[in-house]
């Protein structure tokens, strides 16, 4: 009797196993695209084992999953996060008023761009989120934070003195000028220096003065229009061979500022009220216009004194050695020589603000470019060439050396 077709046939055990794992086979290759093929070993070298193919595979897996930790390599996470929190309140009370970019410079001045600006937002939504600081949107749609009464209590907290700038936040409408106050000096001290905003310097400058002593009102007097005219600083910045003298122009400059900028320009070299030899003069444009403008007024100089002959100390010439660098020359008395020579005295450095970074969106909508942060040579001014490079930043996080100067 001829048997069913429905019965089952018996299979060699052996090719059941191969046939149930050749469809698992054939979907690892087609994740690849392209069959595998398996091709004898080349002549005068052995096959590679699976065990060599493992341990090279672990070891590159190794290598490429290894990344830099950054700070939290030498201060735990949760400590870095309080020394971050008191850093940023720090700034927002010296300065009553900051924005995201102010909190950058000053906390995260180390890193790149992106990640500096990526860890500030961080700490403000965190902060605002522990109702420490409070955030606001000026006329310009600018995003400000002023520091909120638990804000100040968490400092009393820590130590710190500190007052809340909430209600004087909410009644400003337009802080640009302060802010970019805050922004020059938070860089001065990235690159190292000791800097301070007008307020800051007066204060300094008349720290330790007798009762009956006038108020000192500026650093240098100068006569413009046939008067005097006390002019101080936006910023001011000492460096080892003297002052940094900063004006932030956010509006374009009338007749008589613009010939109180003139005097400055003629001033450096001089020494100032607090006895410090003027060295620069910075001037941050908040537009092309106003930068265009301050740079014709600088290149008038350089025409009106080409080729002069300095006969006195109080002559200066001026000679642009780069774009919007000019250098400054004054008769300096030689003590080793007993006589006087030509020498630069100082520069006047003529730059935008970068008013492109503040505006930077860390996502596919950025238009804004990204230039002008530390890697470069733009804050807090453009050093010229001869003067050498900035040295780079280091994080104001991390404790100071017991043997470091000043510790």
């Amino acid at each position: 009797m001829a048997t069913s077709s429905n019965e089952p046939h018996p299979v060699p055990r052996r090719h059941a196993i191969d046939s149930q794992r050749a469809p698992a086979e054939l979907r690892r290759d087609t994740r690849r695209g392209v069959p595998e093929k398996h091709s004898p070993a080349p002549s005068g070298h052995g096959a590679q084992t699976h065990s060599g193919m493992t341990q090279q595979h672990t070891k590159t897996k190794a290598v490429a999953r290894k990344v830099d930790r950054g700070l939290t390599s030498k201060i735990h996470p949760t400590a870095l996060q309080r020394i971050v929190w008191i850093r940023v309140l720090l700034t927002v009370n010296r300065f009553r008023v900051v924005r995201a970019i102010d909190i950058a410079v000053g906390c995260f001045p180390e890193r790149p761009f992106k990640a500096s600006l990526t860890a500030a937002q961080r700490a403000m939504r965190g902060l605002a989120k522990a109702k420490l600081v409070r955030r606001y949107r000026t006329d310009r749609l600018q995003h400000v934070y002023g520091l909120t009464v638990a804000g100040a209590k968490w400092l009393h907290d820590h130590g710190v003195d500190a007052t809340a700038s909430v209600r004087r936040v909410a009644d400003m409408s337009n802080p640009e000028h302060a802010l970019w106050m805050s922004f020059a000096t938070l860089c001065c001290e990235a690159r190292g220096l000791h800097a301070g905003t007008e307020s800051e310097a007066l204060k300094e400058l008349n720290a330790g003065r007798d009762k009956s002593a006038d108020i000192k009102q500026g650093f240098v007097t100068v006569e413009t229009g046939g008067r005097q005219r006390i002019l101080r600083p936006d910023v001011l910045a000492v460096e080892p061979d003297g002052v940094t003298w900063f004006e932030i122009d956010r509006s374009k400059r009338g007749s008589d500022r613009e010939a109180a900028l003139s005097a400055l320009a003629g001033r450096i070299g001089a020494p100032l009220t607090n006895n410090r030899p003027l060295r620069r003069v910075v001037v941050l444009a908040r537009t092309d216009r106003i930068l265009l403008r301050a740079l014709a007024l600088l290149r008038g100089r350089v025409r009106d004194s080409d080729g002069l002959r300095l006969t006195s100390q109080t002559q200066r010439r001026f000679l642009e050695i780069e774009e919007g660098i000019f250098e400054v020359w004054a008769m300096v008395y030689m003590k080793d020589k007993q006589h006087y020579v030509d020498r630069c005295v100082g520069h006047v450095v003529v730059q935008l603000l970068p008013t492109w970074l503040p505006k930077t969106r860390l996502d596919s909508s950025n238009h804004h470019p990204l230039s002008g942060w530390f890697e470069e040579n733009y804050l807090p001014y453009r050093r010229p060439r001869m003067s050498g490079p900035w040295a780079r930043p280091v994080s104001p996080l991390l404790p100071v050396p017991s043997d470091a100067p000043g510790s």
